[in-house]
């Protein structure tokens, strides 16, 4: 089973990038480069393969891969971006995926970002959010449910994506931030929430047994270890100001074929 990341280089108008929640604060473009270049690297120590789209220097988000496509194992579903001028971000990751999965898409009116879908296990939970809305949901339902995926639908608070809330540690976790969604949501799996001083700590990657998860959540992070993963700190300071994280900035696909 080979492991394929799709990642996209921080293009130079990054400063520029889409915020909702956070203060436009001063991007250091080269610092950004060199913090998400360590987490390719990560990844490719874990043994994925990367995969780098072509550079996009006038999209200001398109590092952020992740929202342009959901990976399923039986099929990619092309995602219909919430804010209109990240839409031409999509047609080069879908010439990517379109040799690895089926393709599926969300049409309009539908919307749909990847960062508010979440896979764990057969259970997708996806966050109602000012990028995601109903028509978006009901047509990823529509998708994935003849595949055995069941849909529900998150309501989301005061973040930009579900998967700012929450990510799974494995099929049977999940990391979670209380503030911004219910976790009942999850009843029925082990829920470990973040450090209270760390509400931006819930998104990270888990990799087998390996957690990627920013550095400056040290707190969260020992919890983390109590689930028996090891966490590798990556530090992602510049690519959060464009409230950017661990899962944002790339798309795991599994394949058998190179």
């Amino acid at each position: 089973m080979t492991r394929i990341a799709i990642t996209r280089a921080v293009p130079e108008r990054i400063g520029d990038c889409q915020l909702t929640h956070r203060e436009r604060a001063p991007i250091d473009v080269a610092l950004a480069r060199r913090q998400h270049a360590a987490y390719e690297a990560a990844l490719e120590e874990l043994g994925c393969e990367i995969r780098r789209l072509p550079e996009e220097p006038e999209m200001a988000d398109s590092v952020f891969v992740e929202d342009t496509a959901v990976v399923f194992d039986e099929v990619a579903v092309i995602a219909r971006p919430g804010a209109p001028a990240r839409r031409r971000e999509v047609p080069s990751v879908e010439a990517a995926l379109h040799p690895l999965r089926p393709l599926a898409r969300i049409e309009g009116p539908g919307t749909l970002d990847g960062g508010d879908v979440l896979v764990i296990g057969r259970g997708v939970f996806v966050g109602l959010t000012s990028r995601t809305n109903e028509a978006g949901i009901e047509r990823l339902r529509s998708i994935v449910a003849p595949h055995g995926y069941r849909v529900r639908a998150v309501e989301v608070r005061g973040c930009l994506h579900l998967k700012s809330a929450a990510t799974a540690l494995d099929d049977r976790a999940v990391l979670v931030y209380p503030g911004a969604i219910d976790p009942t949501v999850f009843d029925g799996l082990e829920r470990i929430e973040v450090d209270p001083s760390e509400p931006d700590a819930a998104n990270g990657l888990r990799m087998g047994d390996v957690f990627l998860h920013p550095a400056a959540f040290r707190r969260t992070a020992r919890r983390i270890r109590t689930h028996g993963l090891r966490v590798v700190p990556l530090d992602l300071s510049e690519l959060a100001k464009a409230e950017g994280a661990v899962t944002c900035c790339s798309l795991l696909v599994r394949t058998s074929r190179a």
